[in-house]
């Protein structure tokens, strides 16, 4: 197996999540504060070259329905300039819930203490990552 990047774009921050080298266990990397498109692709793909990363998981925001929305719009436009970039194959895997889960699970792991709503966007790249990476195990 190869190690994965998990990206969870938003408007404000994209959180990054990596993978270990056996590409079985997702970690929060990151979160890059937002500036514009050309800066945001060349920090990721500066993690790319740094981590040797060999497959990049995108969550793309689906409405409840199944839909896709205005954000989930946003992120493909901003996944076709990334991928225009760099040659490493770049996969979409549907997010939803994924921050709710992990707005939950930091606070379960924070509770009574102070935290940093950023680190959520880290933290849901990885649920994101997470669950490619156990669908993967299983083919």
């Amino acid at each position: 197996m190869t190690r994965s990047l998990g990206l969870d774009i938003g408007d404000k921050r994209i959180g990054v999540a990596l993978s270990d080298p056996q590409g079985v266990l997702a970690s929060p990397l990151t979160v890059i504060t937002r500036q514009n498109e050309t800066a945001d692709i060349e920090t990721i793909i500066s993690i790319i070259s740094q981590h040797q990363v060999e497959c990049v998981v995108v969550g793309l925001p689906r409405s409840m329905d199944g839909s896709l929305g205005k954000q989930a719009e946003k992120v493909k436009a901003f996944v076709q300039k990334l991928s225009s970039q760099t040659k490493v194959p770049v996969e979409f895997r549907d997010e939803r819930l994924s921050t709710v889960s992990a707005k939950r699970l930091m606070q379960a792991a924070y509770a009574g203490k102070t935290r940093k709503k950023a680190r959520d966007d880290a933290v849901a790249a990885a649920i994101i990552l997470q669950s490619y990476l156990d669908e993967e195990c299983i083919l």
